[in-house]
């Protein structure tokens, strides 16, 4: 099982890059993404029965600090979305409640059919 979650954080990695590739210097970089919000998978797979861990609440609120400017939150929320959808069995009702659960505001909602070019 870890090496199958391993091959799809891989293939989000790339498909980050992909998409990524015309954003400015400067933006968040998937790379960034998928490390600080991987504790937060246990979480948003299990409905919440392990409890929001603090490795995740920690990442959380590093990546909403990082995310200041509208290029960054729009390239956050494209590897936010890309990595939820790889992950098999998410909750993301749970998912998009996990960000106040940190006491953070998140500028969108997590779902596959955002639309991170409308994220201001």
């Amino acid at each position: 099982m870890a090496s199958t979650m391993s091959v799809k954080l891989a293939w989000v990695m790339v498909l980050c890059l992909i998409v990524g590739a015309p954003l400015a210097k400067g933006a968040i970089s998937c790379g960034q993404v998928i490390s600080t919000l991987t504790p937060c998978i246990p979480f948003v797979r299990n409905n919440g029965a392990v409890g929001v861990p603090a490795p995740c609440c920690n990442g959380i609120r590093s990546l909403n600090a990082a995310a200041q400017s509208t290029p960054e939150r729009q390239s956050a929320c494209n590897c936010v979305k890309a990595l939820a959808a790889s992950i098999s069995g998410i909750n993301y009702d749970l998912t998009n409640k996990l960000p106040s659960m940190c006491g953070v505001h998140s500028p969108f909602k997590i779902s596959p059919s955002t639309n991170c070019k409308s994220v201001k």
